[in-house]
């Protein structure tokens, strides 16, 4: 269980991404952050790193592993090919 509320995730969230955005946009690629519910943070993948067949790694062992670092051990991160729209309708 998150000791945090989506609300209070969003600033760190936003922050600890920072710090992998540059392993992204190195290979042509980077990220839309789309928000938070239920301490699951939601993503758009985009340029090189749609499609990308290691994207799933890099989501899980890259992203993930620094937000759980950073903010708490249960944080997880999901990559919504639909980006904003799909993100509505959750």
């Amino acid at each position: 269980m998150m000791p945090f509320s989506d609300e209070e995730l969003v600033n760190p969230v936003k922050e600890s991404l920072k710090k992998t955005l540059p392993i992204l946009e190195r290979d042509g690629g980077g990220l839309e952050f789309l928000g938070i519910k239920q301490g699951v943070v939601y993503v758009h993948l985009v340029g090189a790193c749609k499609g990308c067949a290691a994207s799933g790694t890099t989501l899980k062992y890259g992203l993930e592993r620094q937000l759980k670092i950073d903010i708490h051990p249960e944080i997880s991160i999901i990559n919504l090919d639909g980006g904003a729209q799909e993100f509505a309708k959750l």
